[in-house]
């Protein structure tokens, strides 16, 4: 009997390094993390391979969730366990995290949901918890490049409830749950890493 293939996103593999060398940074002294909109689950196995130090914990709805688990089955790390099903719109885990990161989501979504997900997110977020956001934004209602133009297009044509999102309204969703930004990190092909961190309860 033929394997099931993997699940591949070519953008994962030309993202996660970048990605990887901000996590080595904000996120050495973490030690569990939640990833929001896990994908393919290649970014899952790639992070925990190279940050034994942090238990990660992918989720996604439930048509991803199988091809993620090939991806942690086939990888054998002692620090990714089973992917749990996460809808943003839907229950959330009861268990705590230090540490939340979700990579190209934002724009996926609907604003309705990305507004839920940082409602639903306050429950899962222990007291000095940091967030992690990659993805493109525009600034001040601009766009940062030609590319994010064209993107963004794509993006509405396809879903129109889809489009690149204002950093400034998504740092306003992050401050109603207690997070203060903390850095804006400028990442290839037009890209950006925000991260928060919650100043206590």
């Amino acid at each position: 009997m033929n394997q099931p293939t993997r699940p591949h996103a070519p953008a994962t593999e030309r993202n996660r390094e970048p990605i990887l060398a901000v996590l080595r940074e904000h996120f050495a002294d973490r030690r569990r993390v939640l990833e929001i909109g896990s994908g393919t689950g290649q970014h899952a196995v790639h992070f925990a391979k190279a940050l034994p130090h942090l238990m990660w914990q992918a989720s996604d709805r439930e048509e991803n969730l199988a091809g993620i688990e090939l991806w942690i089955e086939h990888a054998r790390l002692l620090n990714t366990p089973p992917p749990k099903l996460l809808d943003v719109l839907g229950p959330w885990p009861v268990e705590q995290f230090d540490a939340v990161f979700s990579a190209n989501t934002l724009h996926i979504m609907g604003w309705p949901e990305v507004e839920q997900m940082f409602a639903n997110m306050r429950m899962s977020l222990a007291p000095t918890a940091k967030l992690a956001i990659y993805g493109p934004f525009n600034y001040a209602g601009m766009f940062t490049s030609e590319s994010n133009i064209a993107f963004d297009r794509a993006l509405r044509t396809e879903a129109p409830h889809r489009g690149i999102r204002d950093f400034e309204k998504v740092d306003a969703l992050a401050r109603t749950i207690g997070m203060e930004l903390i850095a804006d990190i400028a990442m290839p092909a037009n890209n950006r890493t925000l991260l928060w961190q919650r100043r206590g309860t």
